[in-house]
């Protein structure tokens, strides 16, 4: 199927008003994306061109630059969401729970959410058998937290046009790929009904600092308008905020501080619901009866 059979067009101010419970207007989620990059492989991302424009092989400042992220910055996200009292969604690939074992962890005992987020980190597109990557992800996961995941994140959210069917034939109740919304909205696959909650690529670290190359306080004063309309809109009908951070780019000594007076604002703001994948996909379920 293609995506607009999945998901037919629908106007959000022709829909029925969506109420959060206790009159509150945002729910707002924060997911830490952890992923395994293979110096073997060409870096998903790069902070330093190579000399003269060539890849080179192995990309050793480049991985580096990644690996900062996972023996430091990442441990700056759960100090910041630890004083915030936030539990976030935690995007880890499979592979990471054997690979960076006192980072997964870490987010087992703040009790964050998993969520699938591949199994290594390489686009759903150049991963030979997509179908086991995923099942493989999900037993991985289960067996490390002992719950499977209920929602999903593939690297650099790309999907083939028959990913979806296989997540929902694994088990996954709700994916943060299709970013078309700010409401939560339901997938049709061959195995039943996949719920997207909103995910963003605007909140995004990786496309702002990574791609943009926005100043760091740029994070706070985007996250802060995001915010504020997101607020006005909800008090008619609800909408939803995720915040999507990196270890290696927000986890950063200078963009650290951002991210910190970016919850001291939202949090100090009543009808804030401060949630998970999970929990936004519960409520919408309920709402929807």
């Amino acid at each position: 199927m293609q995506p607009k059979d999945r998901v037919p067009y629908s106007a959000i101010v022709d829909r029925p008003p969506l109420r959060l419970p206790e009159g509150k207007r945002v729910a707002v989620w924060t997911i830490v994306n952890v992923e395994e990059w293979s110096i073997e492989r060409n870096m998903p991302r790069t902070v330093l061109p190579p000399p003269y424009g060539q890849p080179l092989m192995p990309d050793l400042p480049n991985w580096a630059w990644h690996e900062y992220g996972m023996r430091v910055g990442f441990w700056r996200f759960v100090e910041v969401l630890k004083n915030f009292n936030l539990k976030a969604t935690f995007a880890i690939n499979g592979s990471v729970i054997d690979s960076y074992r006192r980072v997964a962890e870490a987010g087992l005992k703040a009790g964050w959410e998993f969520m699938g987020h591949g199994y290594i980190q390489r686009p759903m597109h150049h991963v030979e058998d997509q179908r086991k990557a995923i099942q493989d992800t999900v037993k991985a996961i289960q067996a490390f937290t002992g719950k499977k995941p209920r929602g999903w994140e593939s690297p650099g959210l790309t999907e083939t046009f028959d990913t979806i069917d296989w997540l929902a034939e694994a088990g996954i109740e709700y994916v943060a790929d299709w970013v078309l919304d700010d409401q939560p909205v339901d997938i049709k696959t061959k195995h039943g009904t996949v719920v997207s909650v909103p995910y963003t690529v605007e909140m995004n670290d990786i496309a702002m600092m990574a791609l943009q190359n926005h100043p760091s306080e740029e994070w706070l004063r985007r996250g802060i308008d995001q915010f504020d309309r997101l607020y006005r809109e909800g008090e008619k009908t609800a909408r939803v905020m995720a915040i999507s951070v990196h270890p290696y780019i927000t986890g950063a000594p200078h963009r650290i501080g951002y991210l910190e007076k970016l919850y001291e604002y939202i949090l100090q703001r009543p009808g804030v619901a401060a949630w998970t994948g999970e929990q936004i996909l519960d409520w919408y379920k309920g709402a929807k009866k």
